[in-house]
């Protein structure tokens, strides 16, 4: 429901439980380490040396799933614990029937059982660090723990059980090594030392089996008594959830392992690796482990529904057997919880984002889709079409939901017995803004379906979750990983009978170049990657105005994504400006040739793994060039990751009135009749002309309404980049009505910015923001003749850096058309500055 005030709201924002963590920290990627200011740090600690701290939590930290993951089969071969609902679970093998071991507020994962099989040794996650724990197998009463400044991850009992191998930073000045500790002392030691991560130790007899990840390369290696250096057994780039498990003779690894059309679960000789034995393949199993006897190998693998199962097969190879789970003894009384979404006012359920904890704040998931946990707040969500059910444990339970970034959080809380049954309860979602009410088209144009997580997504399993987020467009990025060119059998797929409508793009990952988005295009661009840092490709005298070139002569659309971070220079706030001088390194290479050149269409301005204050600094300087460049937005998630945020917490609207398809939206981002947003909604008017539009010079009034879900700190109205109006934004959920004049010079552009303040739900970032596309003033492209002059040579300055950062990093090779690129952008510039 759309309102408008001339005061600012009264109402205070929706309280957040305490027991739902709240934090400042965010969750993603860059193409260079982030610094403490930049739009995604870390919320675990860090570990030394190691830059994609994304990739670390995405891929080396446990997994909340409602089915079984992580298999540990008892020394007696009788029972399997697992992880699942995040605790740890024992099955009785010939029954099936399996009991709850650990409860609490943490999340545990990868149990290991002592060689007695009277201990269990698991990972607990706290979402903001991990430690290890060990309990009786009987009871689950807690014996023992290992907890340090760092990570702890992945225990393994040793073969005389005395000790417990695990992975551990200790703090973050150190790399991700191995250590052991004495059970009886307490006394931790390191076993490895070597950069990168050293992940997964699996003890025998005279051999230490782990999983080494540094050097850009991910590699099983073994060290033995007789030979102390590690040896290569397996070594692949980006082999994101390989894990390694040691026979119980020693003599053999199973690993699962990505090739170019999936995952295979593999065995290697440890004496003699050679060629490997293919158990299965076709799926994505995950985290493989032994019987005791060596017969059968154990390992998790998700269904079409992302619903995980445990599976297994004989070492001597045939088909893979299911294993299940007949029954669930949750040490307590259970209940079954219908939650019912609906908009205020009543109505047919509708689609909702749902985070649903216990009194000891411990995530409760459906039995499906899969959940997925938010790094900016550390909770975990799911969706649901409008009614789920979950089992729950009888107790206190909060239920809180969301659609999209328009509705505040709602949350109820109820206590269930074990009179409960069928609990039923309905949280009501009133939204701060009516995006189709007012002819505003969503959308979001920078993720990836699949990108080495544990879940292999398929194109249907968006829909559901554009929905959830109230999102009408998407254009999922084919990207590589790294030598792999993966989902390329999705892109023909189509959803065109939305809203929601999904088209596929291609992400075009140039790394030294800058990235690229490709979208409205019918056929890939090759090659991929090239430039320094890429074998066979890595000396190509290739600019990025071919795939740019390649998708404009398709009618595509082009833009660069998530062009500029911070870095880790310090700023007063995080929305903070920088001085342009310290961003000259940040651009990428060649981004300011191609826009000077005309070889651009927009500028992905908000995204959550780069900085959009900082971002919106370079597009001011093309704008105030009189170089028309629309913005765009996107997430950058890997959305079959665990741990992810949603798709569309940054997006586009685009002015599409009461039509909603392709061709009226792609229209509208292309004219710029667009703002981007990670929160805050803006509508913008100067005169009678909104973003996109052309209004004249002189005396101008204008209006912007703001509405937001959160809250915001500032309000602006910008000219030319100039703050020529501020305001104070809005301290709480609603709207609000600004208006006033302006006197416009001849030439140049003006745009509305909402900026500033806390960041929560259901926001997922570092900071709120929105900014609207230019409407310009006289004339698409045109500048006013000050501002262009310190753009220009603003811009000429980034252009001196980036071309010496070319030469260096082709270190002497002949590039004769960057360089070309590189002079003919010069002479553009310096031909705007003579007007």
């Amino acid at each position: 429901m759309r309102t408008q005030s001339t005061a600012p709201p009264s109402a205070s924002p929706r309280r957040v439980p305490s027991y739902l963590p709240v934090v400042a920290a965010v969750f993603g990627l860059a193409l260079l380490p982030l610094g403490v200011n930049a739009q995604w740090t870390n919320r675990y600690p860090k570990v030394a040396g190691y830059g994609h701290h994304v990739y670390l939590e995405g891929y080396e930290l446990p997994l909340l799933t409602a089915g079984p993951i992580d298999p540990a089969v008892s020394p007696d071969g009788e029972r399997v614990a697992f992880a699942s609902r995040g605790w740890i679970w024992v099955m009785d093998l010939a029954s099936g029937v399996t009991r709850r071991l650990t409860r609490g507020g943490g999340i545990d994962a990868r149990p290991a059982w002592s060689p007695d099989g009277q201990l269990v040794a698991f990972v607990r996650d706290d979402t903001e660090d991990t430690e290890i724990v060990w309990v009786a197998a009987g009871s689950g009463a807690e014996l023992g723990r290992v907890d340090s400044p760092g990570l702890e991850l992945d225990p393994a009992f040793s073969a005389d059980g005395t000790k417990i191998f695990y992975s551990s930073a200790e703090s973050e000045v150190r790399a991700l090594d191995l250590w052991a500790v004495d059970i009886a002392t307490g006394v931790r030691r390191p076993v490895t030392d070597a950069p990168g991560l050293e992940l997964k130790p699996q003890p025998g007899e005279r051999a230490l089996v782990y999983l080494w990840k540094g050097g850009g390369r991910d590699r099983v290696v073994v060290r033995s008594d007789d030979s102390p250096e590690p040896r290569t057994l397996i070594e692949g780039n980006i082999a994101s959830m390989a894990r390694p498990a040691l026979s119980p003779d020693g003599s053999t690894v199973a690993v699962n392992w990505p090739t170019q059309d999936g995952w295979d679960l593999r065995l290697l000789n440890v004496a003699d690796p050679g060629p490997s034995i293919l158990l299965a393949s076709g799926g994505l199993p995950l985290t493989p482990a032994w019987g005791p006897s060596g017969e059968w190998v154990y390992f998790s693998e998700a269904d079409d529904r992302e619903r995980l199962k445990l599976k297994r097969v004989r070492a001597a190879g045939g088909p893979v057997e299911a294993v299940n789970v007949t029954a669930r003894d949750w040490g307590t009384a259970t209940a079954s919880l219908r939650i019912r979404t609906v908009f205020e006012g009543g109505g047919a359920p509708v689609a909702a984002r749902l985070s649903v904890v216990d009194g000891a704040g411990h995530p409760l998931v459906p039995d499906g889709p899969a959940s997925r946990f938010d790094g900016q707040s550390g909770r975990v969500f799911f969706y649901s079409p409008g009614v789920i059910e979950l089992t729950v444990p009888v107790g206190e339970v909060t239920v809180a939901a969301v659609q999209g970034l328009a509705t505040p959080e709602s949350s109820t809380t109820l206590q269930l017995d074990e009179a409960s049954g069928v609990a039923e309860v309905e949280v009501v979602l009133s939204p701060v803004w009516d995006a189709r009410a007012g002819g505003w088209s969503s959308g979001e144009h920078h993720f990836h379906l699949n990108y080495g997580g544990p879940y292999d997504l398929s194109p249907d399993d968006l829909p559901p979750m554009m929905r959830g987020e109230a999102l009408d467009f998407a254009t999922p990025l084919l990207a590589n990983l790294h030598n792999r060119f993966e989902d390329q059998d999705l892109w023909t797929w189509r959803h065109s009978g939305g809203p929601p409508f999904v088209r596929f793009g291609q992400e075009v990952r140039s790394h030294f170049l800058g990235h690229l988005g490709l979208i409205e295009i019918d056929d890939l661009f090759w090659p991929w990657v090239w430039g320094p840092g890429y074998q066979v490709y890595g000396s190509d005298d290739r600019a990025n105005a071919e795939p740019l070139r390649h998708a404009r002569a398709q009618g595509g659309f082009q833009y660069y994504v998530h062009p500029v971070s911070n870095r880790g220079r310090p700023r007063a706030t995080p929305w903070a400006e920088a001085p342009i001088a310290d961003l000259h390194g940040s651009v990428p290479i060649e981004l300011v040739t191609d826009a000077v050149l005309g070889d651009l269409d927009a500028l992905e301005i908000v995204c959550l793994w780069s900085d959009e204050v900082l971002t919106s600094q370079i597009w001011h300087l093309l704008l105030n060039a009189g170089i028309p460049i629309v913005p765009s937005a996107g997430t950058d998630v890997m959305n079959n990751f665990y741990r992810t945020m949603a798709i569309g917490v940054s997006r586009v609207y685009a002015q599409t009135g009461p039509m909603a398809n392709w061709s009226t939206y792609m229209d509208a981002l292309r004219r710029g009749q667009t703002f981007v947003t990670n929160g805050p909604f803006l509508e913008f008017s100067v005169g009678a002309a909104g973003p996109g539009g052309v209004v004249p010079a002189g005396e101008v009034s204008w209006s912007l309404d703001v509405a937001t879900a959160t809250e915001v700190d500032r309000v602006e109205v910008l000219v030319n980049g100039d703050v020529a109006w501020s305001g104070e934004g809005l301290d709480g959920p609603g709207s609000r009505r600004f208006e006033g004049d302006l006197t416009l010079p001849e030439g140049g552009w003006v745009a509305a910015r909402a900026v500033g303040g806390p960041a929560r739900w259901p926001m997922m970032a570092n900071y709120p923001f929105a900014h609207t596309a230019p409407v310009w003033i006289g004339s698409v492209g045109s500048s006013d003749p000050e501002a262009r002059q310190t753009a220009v040579a603003e811009l000429l300055a980034i252009l001196g850096v980036a071309r010496l950062r070319l030469t260096a990093g082709y270190g002497g090779a002949d590039i004769p058309e960057l360089l070309g690129r590189f002079d003919a952008a010069r002479e553009r510039l310096e031909a705007l500055a003579a007007r």
